[in-house]
């Protein structure tokens, strides 16, 4: 069986771009012996970019559309789900990466024991303040949180052996953290330099506000990755604590009292209340989140998108 790749391109307003980047795909991949499909997905875009999407016609193209705008992430998910290669590559839908990067790509990851090659735009074709500032800022918190050596998070080029990308969890913002994420779980990652083309039609999703979210999603990273499994170990131990810390003080308070002082409106005494029952708040909110973390394991059945139809080969398949 000849091996497969999935191309996965999430677009959102990219009108002008994706029938150039259809072309510039298939030119690439023609010609590479490789039996491949290209998947679209429209992440609600209020321009014409569904109209020109179902325009493309091949047989090697797959157009998801959904309802709304849920985000790069989801939009990701959604191809996912939908992709059957052996291998899968993710592009923007801007024509800022280059789709003959590709087969280089390809043939790393192919021949070699390689779980991602992912790209690294050496000569970046974007302005400094609104598009590398941020972008520096945000992979060197990536870098610096998770341990991982990715130089380039933000490349939109990349290709997975589809086992290791069905492994990473999809939701929220975490499309910025792939490979990062890929790497904490032991893959074996790649870094190339690639082709970096300026924006020529339609504007950037990016700026400096996405900084902000990649702050708080490295939070979010830090936390699962050491506590998604046991969210107990960090309220139980900072329950206990907390509430051990409290219960020492009133019991200082309480042997003064037996000794003939006056503890009453002290400040002190405050303070062990308050840290007494916010422990046992802390281990509360411990054991809710260890119960929903089971119920999650029980019944992950649920996507974080919706689709409205789906074009395959010239047919709609109605959803």
């Amino acid at each position: 069986m000849r091996e497969k790749l999935s191309v996965i391109i999430a677009v959102y307003n990219e009108e002008e771009n994706v029938c150039p980047l259809a072309s510039a795909i298939h030119s690439a991949l023609l010609h590479s012996g490789m039996e491949y499909e290209v998947i679209f997905i429209d992440d609600g875009s209020t321009d014409k970019t569904k109209e020109r999407l179902y325009s493309i016609s091949d047989q090697q193209t797959t157009i998801i559309e959904l309802r709304r705008n849920y985000g790069q992430t989801a939009a990701l998910k959604a191809g996912l789900d939908h992709a059957s290669g052996h291998f899968i590559a993710t592009l923007d839908g801007d024509l800022q990466n280059d789709p003959q990067d590709l087969i280089m790509m390809i043939d790393l990851i192919m021949n070699n024991s390689y779980d991602i090659v992912t790209g690294i735009r050496a000569s970046r074709k974007d302005g400094f303040l609104l598009r590398k500032l941020p972008s520096m800022i945000a992979n060197n918190f990536v870098r610096q949180v998770t341990g991982s050596n990715i130089i380039d998070n933000g490349c939109g080029i990349k290709v997975f052996r589809a086992d290791v990308f069905k492994g990473i969890p999809l939701y929220g913002e975490m499309h910025r953290f792939l490979v990062s994420m890929a790497v904490l779980d032991g893959a074996k990652v790649k870094q190339v330099n690639v082709r970096h083309h300026p924006r020529i039609h339609g504007k950037s999703k990016y700026g400096l506000g996405r900084t902000l979210k990649v702050l708080s999603d490295l939070l979010l990273i830090k936390f699962l990755r050491k506590y998604e499994y046991k969210p107990m170990y960090l309220f139980g131990s900072t329950g206990i604590i907390t509430s051990f810390a409290g219960t020492m003080i009133l019991l200082w308070l309480l042997f003064d009292k037996i000794n003939g002082h006056e503890i009453w409106g002290r400040p002190i005494m405050f303070l062990g209340v308050l840290l007494l029952f916010t422990g046992f708040q802390i281990i509360s909110t411990g054991l809710i989140l260890d119960m929903i973390v089971r119920k999650h394991f029980e019944n992950n059945f649920a996507r974080p998108y919706r689709i409205r139809n789906i074009k395959h080969a010239g047919k709609f398949t109605e959803k």
